[in-house]
């Protein structure tokens, strides 16, 4: 039997995306000045949910303007996402590896060591980071790096 979750509003679904049956869900918080967008995602993912997920980061992403930049600095949160079946894992891996998506930093935090190896597996090449603390996150986003040369 499949119960849907109800419909909201473009508003609702940016602020909070959660499907009460299963628990799965994500929210999206973005702040333009800085060109940072803070993502929290938690629950145990379908192929289907990733597709709503990145239907709505792409929305913020064309709203915020900075792919002139190389994407906004992003943080997300995976503290409270359920180790994902191999199948979820390779369409992460996917989402991750499309240039629409990009980012000019990506820091990821979670405390588990299994979700850990898979974020790095799925991430590879994008040279995100794995952080278990969000204010280390945070410190790490947005920490000029030196010039070459200076």
């Amino acid at each position: 039997m499949t119960i849907a979750c109800p419909a909201l509003t473009l508003s609702q679904r940016l602020r909070l995306h959660i499907c009460f049956v299963t628990k799965t869900g994500f929210s999206i918080d973005h702040d333009v000045a800085r060109e940072f967008v803070r993502i929290r995602l938690f629950g145990f993912f379908s192929v289907g949910d990733i597709e709503r997920f990145e239907a709505e980061l792409l929305s913020v992403h064309r709203r915020m303007g900075s792919g002139h930049r190389g994407g906004p600095l992003t943080i997300t949160d995976v503290t409270e996402m359920s180790i994902q079946s191999q199948e979820v894992v390779t369409r992460w891996g996917e989402f991750l590896a499309n240039p629409n998506h990009r980012s000019r930093r990506l820091a990821f935090v979670t405390g588990s060591t299994l979700a850990r190896m898979q974020l790095e597996r799925a991430s590879a090449g994008r040279g995100a980071r794995v952080i278990t603390e969000v204010a280390e996150a945070e410190r790490w986003l947005f920490t000029v790096e030196p010039t070459a040369g200076v």
